[in-house]
C-alpha cells in the first residue's frame, strides 16, 4: 500500500502570514513609540498572537527590530538577497571603475535613506546596555562586511585590483564609508541633502580606492 505524501503547504502559508502579522505590528510600534516602545509583548498584543508565537517565528526584541530592517532595506518582501537584486547587478555594466564606484554611492544612499529612521535611533541608544540593540547592530554590521565584499569583488572582477591595494583593504575602505553611522551624521545631524551625501560618497570612494583615476 502506498503511503500518502503529507502536504504541508497550507501550514506553511499560515507561518508566513503570521510572520509577515507580526512584522507589521513590529513596524507600526516603531512608528508610533520608536524603539523604545518595543516590546514583544506589544507586539504580542498588536499582531494577535502570543509572546511565545513571536518567539518562535522570529525571535526577540533585536530579532523583530532585524525583521523590520531587512524588509524596509529591500523594498519588498521577497527573500532575494541584496547582491542579486537588479540595482546591484548593474553595477557590473559600468565602463569604468569611476563610473563603478559613483553608481554604487548611489546604491547607498538609496539603502541608507530606507532604513535610517530604523538605524538612527538605535545608533544613538547605549547598546552595551541593551542587549536587543547590540544584537540587531551586531548583525547588520556584519551584513555590510558581506555586501562590500561582494561590492568590492564584482569591482576587481570588472576592472582588476586598485594599485597597491589588496582585497582585504578594498573591503575595509568601502565598509567604513559605507557605514550608516556617516549618514545618520552627515544627513540627519549636520543637515546634509541625500544627493550631496551621495556626491560626497562617490569622490570619497574614488579617491581611496582609485588614488591614480581609472
Amino acid at each position: 500500500m502506498a503511503r500518502r505524501r503529507y502536504d504541508n503547504s497550507a501550514r506553511l502559508d499560515a507561518a508566513s502570514l503570521t510572520r509577515h502579522r507580526i512584522i507589521e505590528a513590529t513596524t507600526t510600534l516603531l512608528g508610533e513609540g520608536g524603539y523604545a516602545g518595543l516590546s514583544v509583548a506589544a507586539v504580542a498584543s498588536a499582531a494577535g498572537v502570543s509572546p511565545q508565537t513571536i518567539y518562535n517565528a522570529i525571535g526577540g526584541k533585536g530579532a523583530l527590530l532585524k525583521a523590520c530592517y531587512d524588509i524596509t532595506l529591500a523594498g519588498d518582501k521577497d527573500a532575494v538577497p541584496m547582491s542579486q537584486r537588479p540595482e546591484f547587478l548593474a553595477l557590473g555594466q559600468a565602463s569604468s571603475a569611476v563610473e563603478y564606484l559613483a553608481g554604487y554611492a548611489v546604491w547607498v544612499r538609496v539603502l541608507h535613506e530606507r532604513v535610517a529612521g530604523i538605524v538612527g535611533p538605535i545608533l544613538a541608544l547605549d547598546a552595551a546596555r541593551d542587549a536587543g540593540a547590540a544584537e540587531f547592530l551586531t548583525a547588520i554590521e556584519r551584513e555590510r562586511r558581506v555586501g562590500s565584499t561582494h561590492a568590492m569583488t564584482r569591482l576587481i572582477d570588472r576592472f582588476g585590483p586598485p594599485d597597491g591595494l589588496t582585497v582585504e583593504k578594498a573591503v575595509d575602505t568601502c565598509w567604513t564609508l559605507n557605514s550608516p553611522e556617516l549618514y545618520v551624521r552627515l544627513v540627519v545631524r549636520c543637515g546634509w541633502t541625500p544627493d550631496a551625501f551621495q556626491a560626497w560618497l562617490a569622490r570619497q570612494l574614488q579617491a581611496s580606492l582609485l588614488p591614480h583615476g581609472a
